[in-house]
């Protein structure tokens, strides 16, 4: 198939509008700081990809192609044509050479993954084809497809493999606790892999709005009419500013247990993205191609990692980052700003009116 017929097959079933293609982008142009140094430095292990492959015999990714082939449909051309059509388009955008499979299996609950250690495959739920328009849908594909470039889906099919098998030995003494360290590592990193392919799925379809409106549906449902995106958008900058240091540990409690980012967070990312010079330029054409990744530096990744949460730090109004922040900036006395920020002082060396046993001040936690 010739450029110029693969590009009408592709298009046959998008709107007019022209989108630009990508022709050899490296996924390094899109992944997280965080994402990229650890898949970077995973990477130039050598034979790390063969080591895990080699795993294939213990993991069960041929029963769960068996088992998508057997009870799920596969997106072709004679099933769910429009999301083959949405599949094609997004690997022509993102230069995949290889189509995934995909599947779409009966699940109310609105989901996606793409999974598999030699083939990636993608599997969508009925929950989310029937909650999302077409451009939203389309981001999602192109987020699946993220993940299949980035090779995400043999770390992916691993943490799936854990977890399964953390519920299965947790009556072992030190087992599960064994496991579940693994578990935890894989899921901080799972958590920044969708980052990553938020922002594939921007760079597939091109429309922030539609980004944005996939993201609220997924959080509350099919009441578009309902929903604004700017009052969304100030929920995920209330989450992260509000409250004092017990909310900022529950935080990080609530969300070690998931695999993806909150929704509003990862609206407020993808945002931040979508207005940096750094998506500017992929869309103008100057992007890393996948020929250069062989002389990607590991040191250079880690570093860009280190700025990353550094720049973070500075710049989050989480109550703990913050404290993290004005730490590492000199300012002095922790244990003392540990006990303001719990006991509500006003931040005196001596505790102030709190350490009287008086009635915290105004300008105490969440005044901040």
């Amino acid at each position: 198939m010739t450029e110029d017929s693969h590009e009408a097959a592709t298009h046959e079933n998008v709107p007019s509008r022209q989108r630009k293609r990508f022709p050899g982008i490296s996924s390094r142009a899109y992944e997280h700081p965080a994402d990229r140094s650890a898949l970077v430095a995973l990477r130039k292990l050598t034979g790390f990809d063969t080591v895990f492959k080699a795993m294939s015999a213990l993991l069960p990714e041929r029963s769960l192609r068996l088992l998508f082939l057997s009870d799920s449909v596969r997106v072709g051309d004679a099933q769910f044509a429009h999301l083959h059509a949405m599949l094609r388009d997004a690997c022509y955008i993102l230069d995949l050479e290889k189509v995934p499979a995909m599947y779409v299996a009966q699940d109310p609950k609105p989901n996606a993954m793409c999974i598999g250690l030699d083939e990636p495959i993608i599997v969508v739920t009925t929950g989310l084809v029937e909650l999302l328009d077409e451009e939203e849908m389309r981001a999602v594909v192109g987020h699946e497809v993220g993940h299949a470039l980035s090779g995400h889906s043999v770390y992916r099919t691993i943490l799936l493999f854990l977890t399964n098998l953390a519920l299965k030995v947790a009556w072992i003494p030190l087992g599960n606790v064994a496991i579940m360290a693994i578990v935890t590592a894989l899921r901080e990193w799972f958590r920044k892999s969708e980052l990553s392919a938020d922002r594939a799925g921007l760079l597939v379809g091109q429309d922030l709005q539609a980004s944005m409106r996939g993201l609220m549906k997924i959080a509350g449902g099919n009441h578009l009419h309902e929903m604004n995106v700017d009052a969304f958008l100030e929920q995920a900058a209330e989450y992260e500013a509000g409250g004092d240091l017990r909310d900022s540990v529950l935080k990080i409690l609530n969300v070690l247990p998931r695999t993806h980012p909150f929704t509003t967070v990862r609206a407020a990312e993808l945002k931040k993205w979508a207005e940096s010079r750094d998506y500017q330029r992929i869309m103008d054409g100057h992007y890393p191609r996948r020929e250069e990744d062989k002389d990607t530096s590991v040191t250079d990744s880690l570093r860009d990692s280190a700025t990353h949460y550094a720049d973070t730090v500075r710049n989050s109004k989480d109550p703990l980052m913050k404290l993290v922040g004005d730490i590492a900036g000199g300012a002095g006395d922790l244990g003392g700003k540990l006990r303001d920020k719990f006991t509500g002082g006003g931040g005196n060396s001596n505790g102030g009116n709190a350490g009287k046993g008086d009635r915290p001040s105004d300008e105490g936690p969440g005044k901040n």
